[in-house]
């Protein structure tokens, strides 16, 4: 009996005659260790030849770039872009049990004995020729109320934070999971060769006031090649760290270094196949090429001034919002396919009478010259630019509304407001309907799968069709979620 190269019964050899001295341990352990292997190496064996599998565009292609404007803490779509005039006379009663029976709280409000109506701080006013309602905090959006799709029916799973960012940017409410950025990257491949085709920006209000943290993996990569991974520009020191040349060292001899380190790298490929490899090879090479064109990039002072004007005095600001609108314009327009810009300050449970208005100031204004200036450079045709957030806020207050200060808002997954311009989404539009509380979805629900599902399909991609083999299974964005909303389609 010859077991010299069979990896099922590997102590068999030794006891060739007879299997004297085979115990069931032994046998069992041989067994069951090699099947481990068996199993590891063909889910390894997948993997490794999903990598090298591109999804292409089965569908017309209405898109080709990607703005994400995240107001992260949740803004309240009651203040802002839910029109309800006629809880105005509603104040201070409690909401009935019947409408928030079903829907999950926070803890922060999820035991409470009174839920108090609170309306929006100020009357609506309607914008454009479309007539939609805003809020008067925010006459910059309300100017470009005809060139965006406002959707009032959008609905989450979520009730906290950090999964909220994370199931709209991954998925998954899970961490761990590549996110849509990296998605649209893996699936459309780069337009540009000298800046990075994901780029990620964070800013926050001036006074700091909202906690919450904008983690790595709301860009990451997951288990998709990281050269697909965001690039995060900071807003103090190096905008990419460990692109400058250290100190004393020449260009000449820094490229010289990296032409070696790139040889040895490519050697490597070439006998491993590892698909990390070449992901740092890529990253290598744009890291250098970054080293001119960023400085370009970061270089504002080039913009004419009605420019400059168009999206406030806070443009001088580095890290602020209204500096991140104007470098996601000169990103995209150089050939960044994904611009991700996350803004913090809009978690108000305690705070919803002063701070709503801050972060309006801070983020109104810029919002709209991003959607115009991008219409002026005909950018805007195939440039989706979304206003987005994790949630929205309860029409009850939470602490005194009776009080000056003090008061706001708790999370509320079940109805909020978000918006998209551009990239071939209808203008003037309204879709879907809350309820007369603005507390659950009346009419055409969107669930946060089914807008991951439509900004896909206008970059040409069936959200089901755009998959990577990952330990044994074929993951998706939408995970085995999701439809098209045809509606808010041009």
């Amino acid at each position: 009996m010859n077991n010299i190269n069979n990896p099922i019964l590997p102590t068999l050899e030794a006891h060739d005659s007879g299997f004297s001295g085979l115990t069931r341990r032994t046998l069992l352990t041989g067994t069951l260790g090699a099947a481990g292997n068996l199993a590891l190496s063909c889910l390894l064996t997948d993997d490794a030849s999903a990598q090298t599998k591109k999804p292409v565009t089965t569908l017309p292609i209405k898109a080709k770039r990607l703005i994400i404007l995240w107001q992260g803490g949740a803004p309240s779509h009651v203040d802002l872009y839910d029109h309800k005039p006629h809880l105005q006379k509603m104040r201070g009663d409690e909401l009935p049990a019947s409408v928030r029976s079903k829907v999950r709280l926070s803890t922060m409000t999820a035991g409470a004995s009174r839920h108090p109506i609170l309306p929006a701080l100020k009357p609506f006013v309607p914008y454009g020729k479309s007539g939609i309602h805003l809020s008067p905090l925010l006459p910059g959006i309300g100017s470009i109320a005809d060139k965006f799709t406002l959707i009032n029916s959008m609905t989450t799973d979520a009730v906290n934070h950090a999964p909220g960012v994370t199931l709209f940017m991954t998925g998954s409410q899970i961490p761990g999971r590549p996110s849509m950025g990296s998605w649209l990257v893996y699936g459309l491949g780069k337009m540009t060769e000298d800046l990075p085709s994901f780029v990620v920006m964070t800013s926050t209000d001036v006074g700091k006031t909202c906690g919450q943290l904008f983690f790595d993996y709301y860009w990451g990569n997951g288990f998709l090649p990281s050269q697909h991974q965001g690039t995060r520009f900071r807003s103090e020191g190096e905008p990419v760290l460990y692109l400058d040349n250290p100190k004393g060292v020449p260009p000449e001899l820094r490229k010289a270094m990296l032409s070696g380190v790139q040889s040895v790298n490519k050697a490597h490929l070439a006998t491993k196949g590892d698909p990390e490899i070449a992901s740092r090879i890529s990253q290598y090479e744009t890291a250098f090429r970054m080293q001119s064109s960023v400085p370009d990039l970061l270089a504002i002072e080039k913009e004419p001034q009605h420019v400059i004007d168009l999206y406030g005095k806070d443009v001088q600001r580095p890290g602020s919002f209204a500096r991140n609108c104007l470098l996601a314009r000169r990103l995209v327009e150089r050939g960044t396919r994904v611009v991700q810009l996350m803004h913090s300050g809009w978690d108000q449970h305690g705070n919803l009478s002063t701070q709503l208005a801050e972060q309006c100031r801070d983020t109104d204004q810029p919002a709209a010259a991003l959607v115009k200036d991008l219409e002026q450079r005909g950018l805007l045709d195939d440039t989706i630019v979304l206003w987005m957030s994790e949630f929205g806020r309860t029409v009850f207050g939470q602490g005194d509304i009776n009080a000056s200060s003090g008061y706001g808002r708790d999370h509320l997954g079940s109805v909020y407001s978000v918006w998209a311009a551009g990239g071939g989404f209808k203008k003037g539009l309204v879709y879907g309907k809350s309820d007369d509380f603005a507390y659950n979805v009346a009419e055409n629900p969107v669930h946060v799968h089914d807008l991951q599902a439509t900004l896909l399909n206008q970059f040409g991609i069936d959200h089901r069709q755009l998959t990577y083999r990952y330990q044994g299974r074929d993951f998706r964005l939408t995970d085995v979620y999701g439809t098209v909303i045809k509606d808010i389609l041009s």
